[in-house]
């Protein structure tokens, strides 16, 4: 037998005992485990090992379950207002679209009027309206980063 045989096997055994494997990889496991000594131990060693660990008894402290029902509870809370604050975000990011869309031809002809009124060149007030149209999105993404860079603190 090759040990690519060996080796799948190997990794057979080892996934059986982590997730299931199916029920074609379980028989070809079970023929090759009966003509296989090497493997065969393997597979043995391998469940005692775990047995073993099964039994090992390790001490907690007898305030960790409650400390770390505490602990996901409140980050539960801090997740659920997080989602609340995006909708928020999401819902005046919509409504500035969508008043901005409907404005921008008001807006437009308001700025070409001052600009003509002042005397300015066509691209200071076009620059100024394109400024205009891009506020609402910088206050937004400023808005994201300030609430990022709390959530860290």
């Amino acid at each position: 037998m090759t040990e690519d045989v060996h080796l799948s096997a190997e990794r057979l055994i080892l996934r059986e005992h982590v997730e299931h494997i199916s029920p074609q990889e379980r028989e070809w496991l079970d023929r090759h485990l009966e003509n296989c000594p090497d493997c065969t131990r393997l597979a043995g060693a391998t469940g005692q090992a775990l047995q073993s660990l099964r039994a090992v008894s390790i001490p907690l402290p007898p305030a960790l379950a409650s400390r770390t029902q505490l602990r996901v509870y409140l980050r539960a809370q801090e997740r659920r207002e997080r989602e609340r604050g995006g909708w928020v975000l999401w819902t005046s990011c919509g409504l500035s679209c969508a008043i901005g869309i409907a404005s921008a031809p008001y807006v437009w002809r308001a700025f070409e009027w001052i600009g003509h009124r002042t005397g300015l060149p066509a691209l200071a007030w076009q620059s100024g309206f394109a400024m205009w149209w891009a506020l609402p999105a910088l206050l937004a993404v400023a808005i994201v980063l300030i609430d990022r860079i709390e959530a860290k603190v």
